[in-house]
């Protein structure tokens, strides 16, 4: 049975929004999903699934989330090939370039420490909507799909 690990950072709830929808659609797949705050994860704990997953927020004009600084610096460090990941994040429009600019890196950290893309990243624009879940959906089709394929 595929194992996941799903980590939000959120200050409205949107992400914590993201992170469940995340988590059901994981589910509907018998995936074993852990869902935790970001400030409350150990990377070891984390580490230990099959498919690793970061729903993290954008504050101001594109700084990550200050809870979850220790949380990126420790994903940065470990090894993660044989991983699967996937990054998604509910953000404003209105900080323009700055959008859901911790998706990006947090996707980046996932590359440099040898993690395989289950599925692209998605970034929402303030709370999920209908579109958003089908997105996400499919997005956890894709994680799913990816970490089947490479534990084959």
């Amino acid at each position: 049975m595929l194992t996941a690990h799903v980590v939000y950072a959120t200050m409205t709830g949107n992400n914590e929004e993201v992170a469940k929808i995340v988590c059901d659609a994981l589910a509907k797949h018998d995936v074993q999903v852990t869902e935790t705050e970001i400030s409350q994860t150990d990377i070891d704990d984390f580490v230990q699934a099959d498919i690793l997953v970061v729903c993290a927020y954008t504050y101001d004009e594109g700084a990550m989330p200050e809870e979850g600084l220790d949380f990126y610096d420790d994903l940065q460090d470990a090894d993660l090939r044989g991983k699967v990941y996937g990054v998604a994040g509910s953000g404003d429009k209105f900080y323009g370039e700055f959008f859901n600019a911790t998706v990006d890196h947090f996707d980046e950290a996932f590359k440099e420490a040898g993690a395989t893309a289950g599925a692209e990243k998605v970034k929402i624009d303030l709370e999920p909507y209908e579109e958003d879940v089908e997105r996400l959906n499919k997005f956890a089709d894709g994680l799913v799909e990816t970490a089947k394929h490479l534990s084959a």
